[in-house]
Order: C-alpha cells, then sequence, then structure tokens
C-alpha cells in the first residue's frame, strides 16, 4: 500500500504538481520549434552558398552573418530547453562599413532562371540571402508575441533588429552593384506624401473629460 501511495505520488509529480518547472505553454513549443528550425534553415543555406561565392565582400558578409546567427540560434536553444536566461551575452549585430544608396534606375538586363549551377553568382546568391533575413525577421516578429516564457521571448524578439540589420547590409551590397535598384517618385509627388501627416496634439486623459463639458 506505501508503495503505491509512493507510486502514486511520484505520478502526480510528473503529471500535475511539477506544473511551476514547464516554463513553456503548448501553443509556444510549436512556435519555439518553428522558430529554431527557420534558424537552421538559414544556417544550413548559407553552407550550401559558400562554394558559389568567389566575391571576398560577399563572402565576408556570409561568414560574418553565419557566425551571429549561430550564436542566436544557440541561445534561443539555450532559452528553450531551460527556461532561463542564455548564459552567453551577445552585441547587437552591426554592419562593419555602410554604403551611400544609389536611387534611381539605370537600364539592365532583363532577369531571368539561371539554365545551370554554372550560372550561379553573387546576384543570385547575395539576392537568396536577402529573401533568407527577411523572411526570417517576419516570421520571429509573428512568433516572439506569442511565447509565454519571458526569457524566450526577449531573446527571439531581441533577434529581429538584428536579422533586420542583415537584410539591409545585404541591400546595401546589391545596390552599390546595381542589383538592387531604387526607383523614386516625382520630388513634386514625394513632397505632398512627406507632408501628408502632422504630430497629433491627442491626450486620451482628457478626451472623455472633453466630451462632458
Amino acid at each position: 500500500m506505501q508503495n503505491q501511495q509512493g507510486q502514486m505520488n511520484m505520478d502526480n509529480q510528473q503529471s500535475g504538481h511539477m506544473q511551476p518547472m514547464q516554463n513553456h505553454g503548448g501553443h509556444e513549443m510549436f512556435d519555439a520549434h518553428e522558430a529554431l528550425t527557420t534558424a537552421i534553415n538559414v544556417l544550413d543555406q548559407y553552407m550550401i552558398f559558400r562554394p558559389f561565392v568567389k566575391e571576398q565582400e560577399l563572402l565576408g558578409i556570409l561568414d560574418h552573418q553565419y557566425d551571429y546567427i549561430t550564436t542566436q540560434y544557440n541561445r534561443m536553444v539555450e532559452a528553450f530547453s531551460t527556461g532561463q536566461k542564455p548564459s552567453k551575452t551577445i552585441e547587437p549585430y552591426e554592419i562593419p562599413a555602410m554604403a551611400e544608396i544609389t536611387y534611381g534606375m539605370q537600364a539592365s538586363a532583363p532577369k531571368k532562371p539561371t539554365n545551370n549551377l554554372g550560372e550561379i553568382n553573387e546576384q543570385n546568391i547575395s539576392t537568396h540571402m536577402l529573401g533568407l533575413v527577411k523572411a526570417t525577421s517576419s516570421m520571429f516578429a509573428l512568433v516572439a508575441p506569442e511565447i509565454t516564457n519571458s526569457v524566450l521571448r526577449r531573446v527571439i524578439a531581441d533577434s529581429i533588429h538584428d536579422f533586420v540589420e542583415m537584410a539591409y547590409e545585404l541591400f546595401l551590397y546589391q545596390n552599390k552593384r546595381g542589383f538592387y535598384q531604387v526607383p523614386q517618385l516625382q520630388q513634386m509627388d514625394m513632397d505632398k506624401m512627406m507632408h501628408a501627416y502632422e504630430p497629433s496634439q491627442a491626450n486620451i486623459k482628457q478626451s472623455r473629460s472633453g466630451q462632458m463639458h
């Protein structure tokens, strides 16, 4: 009888009474798996791209981003598996050299799918990299508000800014080489749109009292 009671206590601890140790919600588990799988996919894709990169600048960007994403991934894994603050801190991602943006459209050859692997070049690879990090930043922005564990939530949320910076770094690289051109509106139209808004003077605390009068 005593043995049966002890077993029941152990079962209760495992099923219900250990709840404080289960520091992730059910929905969160799926979102966390999706976030981690997405990070793995980016890293694997970068590994696949690397042998095709011939230009040193893009190779430097790829290696720098790969190392940073690896560190972020490891921090997410630790936060997810322990529910505690990761043991390794990380500084926000910084672009080593900011280039000036070239605006306007220049004539270029029409784009089309490559016919074979021999045609893969820096434009193809940097475009794939840009698409990956942009999609990852969007996905993490959707996942972070669904995370109930405060530590994991912050780790994922903080990484969004980093992926945005990585995307901007790749944009600058492409723009400098004419891969990513930036059209502009006519100056008159831009001026109208830029001045279509003005600061708000509203005060929510006074709104009800104003209605009463």
